[in-house]
């Protein structure tokens, strides 16, 4: 693992794999999104060998790492983490480069690793709670209800915040007594790659191992019978593919997928500057590519004017540029496909009569021609039937869509695939408690939405097609557990009574 010291030099990272980091027989090309045909680095590609090698590494040391109390293993994951944020502006440098996304959203990205890591860790005094059940009529025994970890477990994480990502879940995974291997996306790994070995250097050899390369080479980590649990991030269809191959072992699964999230915004909603400032963020932070960034807005009819005339302030104000520039604020796509996806829903909703509005200027830097970069849209009553409307666009546009009653934007936000997370907009807390409890979404903001927005101790996940399970918080922990009770029989009574 090379350690960069300016943004000019390609970047080098290996896999680690029992304790050891080593190279493999090819490497992955990692481009940068923003700066066509320059390439920020190069990761490991490994091969089925390899994987096979880090599973069994992980294999070999569950037993020792499961012995331990979660306190033991707590702190030990507590001194792993020690020194985490001297790297932190050279990792943001990286990842902005790898990713496309802007330095600041690259720091953070670093930053709640760490706040995540240090929450889970502060869960250890629950991790073997037990439950004792008395004996009851007819039930002559005291039963002991436990929890115990489920061995090496699989964690895949997505391009566009992977190391805030790992920490939904590594930790909990980890505090709960299994080993892991951590697959980071083959799209933009360097980063990820390099605080999660920083991370496995101070942990005994195999409890935590981190492997990059081809998901055709990958699947082991998916199927073999030795990996008893697969947690993944990413698409509804990355996440269908996740499962049909875990069902060959019976593989269990934790999947985090796509959003279409809704901001269901009344008639009586606070639309000052704090609160369009806070909207304008959970559609447009990282250009729109966050699985829990508002993807649709329902407006009561008497407020749209409102809404768009405050979007669109913003958007005129928008750098559009490369991530690492001073003063860029919305960077590129992070892939020529998803630029002309995105493209392609925008110029489907023009052509069918829909009031787009784009916002922006292109950057004019010769090295930044032929970059992933896109002028933000706002898409005014389109069409429901739209598929700016019902697919995730995981881009900088929006749809805005009218409502004139509370049941029927609960009824639009509601009539889609998705399930991830959900908003409401309101000035009275009866009224968001009320309409946030009708919302089919995992989990539910008032007056606010977005990733930074999210509470950290709480349980997430989704429902619908956005997954099944949950990470972080206590709930997240016992995703990587399972329950055994031991029931012992009375003794009988000598007296014979």
């Amino acid at each position: 693992m090379t350690n960069a010291t300016n943004t000019s030099t390609p970047v080098t990272t290996g896999l680690y794999i029992g304790g050891s980091e080593r190279q493999a027989a090819s490497t992955l090309e990692i481009a940068d999104p923003g700066k066509p045909g320059v390439t920020v680095g190069h990761a490991a590609a490994a091969g089925p060998g390899d994987v096979d090698e880090a599973i069994a590494a992980a294999k070999a040391a569950y037993p020792g790492w499961s012995a331990l109390s979660a306190q033991e293993r707590a702190g030990q994951m507590r001194a792993a983490l020690e020194g985490i944020a001297d790297f932190r502006d050279e990792d943001a440098a990286i990842l902005s480069q790898e990713n496309g996304k802007i330095r600041m959203e690259a720091w953070v990205d670093s930053l709640v690793f760490e706040i995540r890591w240090n929450l889970a860790l502060a869960l250890a005094d629950e991790v073997e709670a037990t439950k004792v059940l008395p004996p009851a009529p007819g039930i002559p025994v005291t039963t002991t209800v436990a929890f115990q970890p489920l061995g090496v477990v699989t964690v895949i994480v997505p391009f566009n915040w992977p190391i805030a990502i790992l920490a939904a879940s590594l930790p909990h995974a980890l505090l709960a007594g299994n080993t892991a291997i951590v697959k980071p996306p083959p799209t933009a790994p360097l980063a990820t790659t390099r605080v999660v070995q920083r991370i496995a250097e101070k942990l005994p050899p195999g409890v935590l191992n981190v492997v990059t390369g081809k998901d055709a080479d990958m699947a082991a980590l998916i199927t073999s019978p030795d990996v008893a649990k697969v947690c993944f991030t990413g698409s509804v269809g990355g996440g269908q593919r996740i499962m049909e191959m875990a069902a060959k072992s019976l593989t269990r699964v934790t999947l985090e997928l796509g959003g279409n999230d809704a901001a269901v915004i009344l008639a009586d909603a606070i639309l000052d500057d704090t609160h369009l400032d806070r909207l304008y963020a959970a559609i447009f932070d990282t250009t729109g590519q966050i699985c829990m960034n508002a993807k649709r807005i329902y407006v009561h009819r008497s407020r749209l004017d409102e809404v768009v005339a405050g979007l669109a302030g913003r958007l005129e104000q928008a750098v559009i540029g490369y991530g690492l520039q001073e003063g860029t604020t919305m960077g590129p796509l992070h892939s020529p496909a998803q630029k002309a996806f995105v493209t392609e829903l925008i110029e489907e909703a023009k052509a069918a009569g829909a009031d787009v509005r784009e916002y922006g200027s292109l950057p004019t830097d010769p090295a930044l021609q032929g970059g992933n970069f896109m002028r933000p849209a706002l898409v005014i009553d389109p069409d429901p039937a739209l598929r700016v409307v019902t697919q995730e666009q995981f881009g900088p546009v929006i749809p805005l869509i009218p409502f004139d009653t509370e049941e029927e934007g609960i009824e639009a936000a509601n009539a889609t695939w998705a399930g991830l997370c959900g908003s409401v907009w309101t000035a009275d807390p009866a009224t968001a408690d009320r309409v946030g409890g009708k919302l089919v979404c995992g989990y539910v903001w008032v007056n606010d939405h977005g990733a930074t927005r999210l509470d950290l101790r709480a349980p997430f996940g989704g429902m619908k097609q956005s997954g099944m399970g949950r990470e972080q918080g206590i709930e997240g922990v016992r995703a990587f557990q399972d329950t055994r009770a031991i029931a012992h029989l009375e003794p009988a009574d000598p007296s014979g009574v």
